[in-house]
C-alpha cells in the first residue's frame, strides 16, 4: 500500500521541501494530491536523513501543508518505440500533434547510462549536411558533438532546420532519422518548427521534442534528456543513424540557475551552478559510436551566446566537452550571407577522420587549408585597407583581398533550401581559387591542381 505524507514544511519558486518520510531515491518520481482534489508531478530533487526536496513539475500553485506527497518508487521514464518517428511531442514526451500516445514497445530511464570509452569507436563517417561551410573546412563526422555557437537574432534556427532536412550520409542507404528537441522557445518558433517539419516531408523520419518558454523550468531539464533516450533507442535497438540537434542549451542552463537558486545553492561563475559542467557533460557525452552496434548517435547542440561573448560559461564550457564549434556570426548577418557561419574561429577536431580519399575526395584537406588561409590573410587586409586605403597594397595582396569577398559571396553564400553535395562544395572551392594565380596556391599539392584547377581540366578536356 502506498503511503501518502503530509509532511510538507516549506515550499520555495518550483520546490517542495517535506520532512519524517521513509527512504527515498534520487530522481524517484511524486505525485502531489491538492486539497482541492487536483494532482501534480514533480521528482526528488534531494534527499537525506531528515528532509527531502521535491521539483514540481507544473509549477507550485495551489501547495499548501494539506497537499499529500505519494512517492512511485519510480524514476523518469520514456515511452520508446519505432512509431515515435513522425511525432511532435512535448518536452515530457506528450502529443502535441493531436496524435495518440506512443505505444511504448519499452520504458526506458531518460537519464541513460554512461557510455564506457574503452566500448567507443573512432567516429570516422562523413555526414553531409548540405552546408559549405561545415562540409567543406568543418566537416561533421559521425558520432561527433559539434556545438553551434550563436547569438540572440541571429538565423541559427533556420540553420538547424535546413541541417535536419538534408543531413545525411552520401552514398548509404542506412535508416537515418533526426531528432529535434527545441527548449524554452516561444509559441511563434514552435509554430514555425511544426510547420517547417511538415511543410517540407522532414518529420517522416524525425522525432520532435519542443518545450515552450511558458513550460515549467523543470521540464525544460528532461527535455534533452527525453530526446537523448529516443536517439539511442532508434540508434542502438534499430539500428539507425540518428542525428540529435539540440536548440537553445543557453536556456537549458538558465533553468538550471534557477533551480539552483530556488535550492540556495553557492553559485559558480556568473550565478550557473558549480557542477553545470558535469550537467553539460551528461548530455554531451551521450554522442558516439558503440562497437558491435550498427547505429550511431551524432548531437548537433546550439546556444547563443549571451552578449555574443564567447568566453561566457556556457559556450566555454561547451567547448571544453565538445569536438570543436561553428560559430554564426553577426558581421556577415549584417551583410545579409545566409547561412553566416564564421569559418575562422570554427573547429571541427574530427574532420581529419571524416574525409579524404574513399570518404569525401582526395584534395578536401588541401582545399580547405588554402581556403582557410587565404581568407583569413584577407580579412587581415581588411583591417588595412581601413588604414592605408586599398591603393597602397601590393598586387598580391589586392587579389587575397578580392578573394576573401569572393569567399563570403559564393563558398559561404547559399540558398536557406540550397542542398549542396560534397562534390559542389569542392567544386565551388575550385571555382573561387582559380581567381588567383596558381603560385598563391601553396598550401595545395600540385598533383591535385593538376586534377581539379579548372584551368587543367580545360585543357584536359
Amino acid at each position: 500500500m502506498t503511503k501518502e505524507y503530509k509532511t510538507i514544511v516549506d515550499i520555495a519558486g518550483p520546490l517542495v521541501f517535506l520532512e519524517k518520510t521513509e527512504a527515498v531515491g534520487y530522481n524517484e518520481l511524486v505525485q502531489i494530491n491538492l486539497p482541492d482534489g487536483s494532482t501534480k508531478r514533480g521528482q526528488v530533487l534531494d534527499t537525506s536523513a531528515d528532509m527531502v526536496v521535491v521539483q514540481v513539475f507544473e509549477g507550485t500553485g495551489g501547495l499548501n501543508s494539506e497537499s499529500g506527497v505519494v512517492f512511485s518508487g519510480e524514476t523518469i521514464k520514456l515511452p520508446v518505440s519505432k512509431d515515435m518517428l513522425g511525432r511532435i511531442l512535448s518536452g515530457s514526451g506528450e502529443p502535441l500533434d493531436g496524435g495518440p500516445r506512443v505505444v511504448p514497445e519499452k520504458r526506458v530511464d531518460v537519464n541513460g547510462a554512461s557510455m564506457n570509452p574503452y566500448s567507443r569507436m573512432p567516429p570516422e563517417d562523413f555526414i553531409q549536411t548540405g552546408i559549405s561551410t561545415i562540409d567543406g573546412t568543418n566537416t561533421l563526422v559521425r558520432g561527433q558533438k559539434l556545438p553551434i555557437f550563436s547569438g540572440s537574432g541571429l538565423p541559427h534556427n533556420e540553420i538547424a532546420l535546413q541541417i535536419a532536412r538534408q543531413a545525411k550520409v552520401p552514398g548509404s542507404d542506412e535508416d537515418f532519422a533526426v531528432v529535434f528537441a527545441a527548449m524554452g522557445i516561444t509559441n511563434e518558433e514552435a509554430q514555425y518548427f511544426m510547420e517547417d517539419f511538415e511543410k517540407t516531408g522532414a518529420l517522416e523520419r524525425a522525432v520532435v521534442f519542443l518545450n515552450l518558454a511558458d513550460d515549467p523550468a523543470v521540464e525544460r531539464i528532461i527535455t534533452p534528456r527525453m530526446a537523448l533516450t529516443a536517439a539511442e533507442y532508434l540508434a542502438y535497438e534499430h539500428d539507425m543513424h540518428v542525428l540529435v540537434i539540440l536548440t537553445d542549451i543557453t536556456n537549458y542552463c538558465e533553468a538550471l540557475r534557477q533551480m539552483g537558486a530556488a535550492r540556495e545553492e553557492v553559485p559558480g561563475r556568473r550565478g550557473y551552478p558549480g557542477y553545470m559542467y558535469t550537467d553539460l557533460a551528461s548530455l554531451y557525452e551521450r554522442a558516439g559510436v558503440i562497437k558491435g552496434k550498427k547505429g550511431s548517435v551524432t548531437q548537433f547542440s546550439i546556444l547563443t551566446m549571451p552578449g555574443d561573448d564567447i568566453t561566457h560559461p556556457i559556450p566555454d564550457l561547451s567547448g571544453y566537452i565538445t569536438e570543436g564549434q561553428i560559430v554564426v556570426s553577426r558581421e556577415l548577418h549584417r551583410k545579409g550571407v545566409y547561412p553566416p557561419i564564421n569559418v575562422l574561429p570554427s573547429l571541427s577536431r574530427l574532420m581529419n577522420s571524416g574525409i579524404g580519399d574513399g570518404k569525401t575526395r582526395d584534395d578536401h584537406k588541401a582545399v580547405s587549408d588554402q581556403l582557410y588561409a587565404g581568407y583569413a590573410e584577407g580579412r587581415d587586409l581588411r583591417g588595412l585597407v581601413a588604414i592605408v586605403g586599398k591603393e597602397s597594397l601590393s598586387e598580391k595582396d589586392q587579389k587575397i583581398l578580392e578573394f576573401a569577398d569572393l569567399f563570403e559571396d559564393r563558398f559561404v553564400r547559399q540558398g536557406r533550401d540550397e542542398d549542396r553535395t560534397i562534390e559542389d562544395t569542392l567544386e565551388v572551392s575550385w571555382e573561387i581559387l582559380s581567381e588567383m594565380p596558381e603560385s598563391y596556391l601553396t598550401r595545395i599539392d600540385n598533383k591535385y591542381i593538376d586534377k581539379y584547377h579548372p584551368a587543367h581540366k580545360t585543357e584536359a578536356e
